[in-house]
């Protein structure tokens, strides 16, 4: 099946000008039940560059609660698209911060109906350097348990 969730207009708009505009669907999120595990790209439909509309990328978080936009534009106009035209997607993806997040994200806030800002606590994907994953390494009949860094992308690891 299809990777994206097509996304149409539900009024008829002209883009008059090549400034952005938002174009309103009438989808409001939460995009799935459970609320902080799925958000998604919003994307333009690959047959709307052909007709000269530009879908500006944007991402929806877990927790947006209000009503989701098209941010679009044309370096053509006027242009006009009629309502109910497909002109974007929505990609699901799932929420993997919420995996390493220490503070529960009830607790850091919730983006709501507020687009188009951040929201939340920075968090930082990085390799917790003192506390190394444990790797066993066998030679022969001999087990020997070490910490360190592996998988760096050098092509030979040598123990000493």
């Amino acid at each position: 099946g299809s990777l994206g969730i097509d996304l149409a207009t539900t009024v008829d708009i002209t883009l008059i000008n090549d400034k952005p505009l938002r174009i309103p669907t009438s989808i409001n999120g939460p995009l799935h039940e459970s609320q902080y595990q799925i958000g998604a790209l919003l994307m333009g439909q690959s047959s709307s560059g052909v007709k000269g509309i530009i879908v500006i990328p944007c991402l929806i978080d877990a927790d947006f609660t209000g009503e989701i936009q098209i941010v679009a534009y044309t370096m053509r106009p006027p242009l006009h698209i009629p309502k109910g035209s497909k002109i974007a997607q929505l990609v699901p993806l799932q929420n993997l911060t919420s995996q390493v997040c220490k503070t529960p994200l009830k607790e850091v806030g919730v983006q709501g109906d507020a687009s188009f800002g951040p929201t939340g606590e920075i968090i930082c994907l990085t390799l917790d350097m003192h506390n190394r994953p444990e790797k066993r390494v066998m030679n022969s009949s001999e087990t020997t348990t070490f910490m360190a860094l592996l998988d760096t992308g050098a092509d030979i690891t040598i123990v000493s």
